[in-house]
């Protein structure tokens, strides 16, 4: 499209799709900035980072287009806004300025509801990340449990008659509705906690343990319905909950522990006799717990006695795991011991190493990859000076002072080894971070005067510098020492997020 001139006259004519381009971005920008000035038109100018023409800025200059960014097929635009001075022969940006705009019309109703269920039903990268039998043997398997679900209604409530719950005809069938009620909350808390998806793959023991912890929660307020039976309802399904999200994720993590086991084509011989001790194991402790109830035994401290038992026992399991694969606590104690001694643990150092206390629904972390743009930055000079220190790389790493996060952002073309190189581009500068505060730090305390600390990291991108050099000579070396030491390195395990930052849209 072309400039038009102020009388209105256009030096040359718009074509029909720059017509409908121009009229389409109009009313996104409109719509999105509904508080900013009227957006005028657009003219073209040429991005040197991404090689395209592109809608770079207005023509009344108020806005830059900064960047474009993809996520799962959608595209967003980032524009920010300019000053009236000049900086270098360009316009100023503003700080906190940047707007994004998204280049799709909104999703139907319909096909939003739908993502939903599939984020449920259906394993990430479906079809792909699956087998073609994966559809017939879920489909028989969702009748199957369709009708087992139905006659549990009909069996609950015979055997609840059966026992003599009351002789009135209705007391049964109301005992019946609330415990089906209870079962039936568990089953909505385990199919809500299943969306945790490919967590269960690269934080097994994280989640393992906590499940394993939502289970002694669950038992806990089972007892606690004992003292108020008015509330056994509420209480019973809030305890049926807890329980049944830390069986889904027993079962979930069971077979890649079990993996880590066999040597061969054991697996399911493997899975089979450690249900075997784990059955036998828990028969005996019934059975104990059975003849030591006939003492009436004070029921707070037997269960105080047999949870510290149970959590200890849950936390030496998961610790025993030795698992070849690096995640992200893995992945950490990796990269910081080579930091710090120029070695790379062992896989059993590595995994006795690892944070078991790291819950993977926790969100603030101090490194986050693939995040959205508009996440990692809030000052539109901050992106600009560090395209260039990236050009040559398929991501960019900064930090964000006011959140105080490291950001790994991912271009369009990153692969699998660009990918675990920013995740320790990202380490490296945070440890150079840490460090540049430590120095700090102890040259208040040698000044005795804490007011007078500077401010930590005054120049961020200089740090930037710096750890892009140290990664360019360490990231080889790493790489060859974890493969030395039997480490598998997977991006997958890493969980990087799906934003992708792509050619500018035009």
């Amino acid at each position: 499209m072309k400039r038009k001139h102020p009388s209105g006259s256009a030096s040359q004519t718009l074509t029909t799709s720059e017509t409908r381009l121009l009229v389409r971005e109009t009313l996104r920008i409109s719509a999105n900035l509904a508080s900013a000035p009227p957006v005028p038109e657009t003219t073209l100018v040429q991005d040197s980072s991404f090689g395209r023409v592109l809608d770079d800025q207005f023509v009344d200059s108020s806005f830059r287009l900064l960047c474009s960014e993809e996520i799962d097929g959608r595209r967003w635009n980032y524009f920010a806004e300019c000053t009236g001075g000049r900086s270098n022969g360009s316009k100023k940006l503003k700080k906190s300025s940047i707007r994004s705009v998204s280049l799709q019309s909104p999703k139907a109703p319909v096909d939003e509801l739908m993502a939903f269920i599939r984020s449920y039903v259906v394993p990430e990268g479906f079809p792909e990340s699956v087998t073609p039998s994966y559809v017939p043997y879920m489909t028989w398997r969702a009748l199957k449990h369709f009708f087992g679900g139905a006659m549990g209604v009909f069996t609950t409530q015979t055997l609840l008659s059966s026992l003599g719950v009351s002789r009135n005809k209705s007391a049964p069938g109301a005992v019946a509705l609330n415990w089906i009620l209870k079962d039936g909350a568990g089953r909505i808390g385990k199919m809500v906690f299943a969306r945790q998806g490919k967590k269960f793959d690269y934080d097994l023991k994280q989640l393992r343990f906590a499940g394993d912890l939502l289970m002694e929660l669950g038992a806990g307020v089972e007892l606690v319905t004992a003292a108020v039976p008015h509330l056994f309802l509420p209480l019973a399904c809030a305890a049926n909950v807890a329980k049944n999200v830390g069986a889904v994720t027993s079962t979930s993590t069971r077979t890649p522990i079990y993996k880590a086991f066999a040597r061969g084509e054991n697996i399911g011989d493997v899975t089979a006799k450690g249900e075997c001790v784990g059955n036998i194991s828990d028969l005996l402790g019934t059975g104990l717990s059975l003849m030591i109830a006939k003492r009436n035994p004070s029921l707070i401290t037997m269960f105080t006695l047999l949870s510290c038992g149970y959590v200890m026992s849950s936390y030496q399991e998961v610790k025993s795991v030795v698992l070849h694969t690096l995640n992200r606590a893995r992945f950490t104690v990796a990269v910081e011991t080579f930091l710090k001694s120029g070695r790379v643990p062992t896989l059993q150092e590595g995994n006795s190493m690892e944070n078991i206390f790291s819950f993977p629904w926790k969100r603030h972390r101090p490194i986050v990859l693939g995040p959205r743009f508009k996440e990692a930055f809030q000052d539109p000079c901050a992106y600009i000076a560090l395209k260039p220190i990236f050009e040559k790389e398929q991501y960019i790493v900064t930090y964000n002072v006011s959140k105080g996060n490291i950001y790994a952002l991912f271009k369009n073309g990153a692969k699998s080894d660009d990918i675990l190189k920013a995740a320790f581009h990202a380490h490296v500068l945070l440890h150079i971070i840490r460090s540049n505060n430590q120095n700090q730090m102890s040259h208040t305390n040698r000044e005795h005067d804490i007011s007078a600390a500077l401010p930590i990291l005054a120049d961020p991108q200089s740090h930037v510098i710096e750890s892009y050099k140290m990664v360019s000579a360490l990231y080889e070396p790493f790489k060859n020492k974890a493969k030395g030491q039997g480490w598998v390195m997977s991006e997958s395990l890493l969980n990087p997020g799906r934003a992708r930052l792509c050619e500018l849209a035009r």
